[in-house]
């Protein structure tokens, strides 16, 4: 966000294409950038998960709930998986992630497919898995896969 010390260091880091008109980052830029260039990608890498942990532990030791969800997709990658008694993988096949993120994002294909391939292949997540939300179906199927995750989690931790 602008104003934020992260930003502020990636501005220098990068200069002023880094970031939008308002002065918010242009993660458009940014991410085609970053995965060009793996050196860029660690520096990056290396200022923002020490500052994201920090913040992630801070706010899971304030959560006053049953179970709290930790989103991240870099669970595994960033060893943020420490962090959590249980890991969900919501799951679709690679060409439906590729699909759906051509259509959120302004990525071309072999970006989108750039990107993946510095993430955990599906096999490895699936394989560190607790739990599995199938996203290959619409939204209903995708609440009902949510629903079926939830009243598991609610009674693996019920006395």
């Amino acid at each position: 966000m602008p104003g934020q010390p992260a930003l502020k260091r990636i501005a220098e880091h990068f200069g002023p294409t880094v970031l939008n008109s308002d002065g918010s980052l242009n993660r458009t830029w940014l991410r085609q950038h970053i995965f060009t260039d793996d050196q860029e990608r660690l520096w990056l890498e290396g200022l923002l998960h020490p500052l994201i942990r920090q913040l992630t532990v801070e706010r899971l030791a304030q959560a006053q709930s049953p179970y709290v969800l930790l989103v991240s997709p870099l669970l595994f990658e960033s060893g943020q998986a420490q962090l959590v008694k249980q890991s969900i993988v919501v799951d679709v096949p690679e060409e439906t992630q590729v699909q759906r993120a051509g259509q959120r994002d302004i990525n071309t294909h072999d970006q989108i497919k750039a990107v993946m391939s510095k993430q955990w292949p599906r096999h490895r997540r699936l394989e560190h898995a607790d739990y599995v939300i199938d996203n290959t179906g619409d939204l209903q199927q995708l609440q009902l896969e949510v629903a079926r995750v939830h009243a598991l989690l609610m009674a693996s931790i019920s006395p």
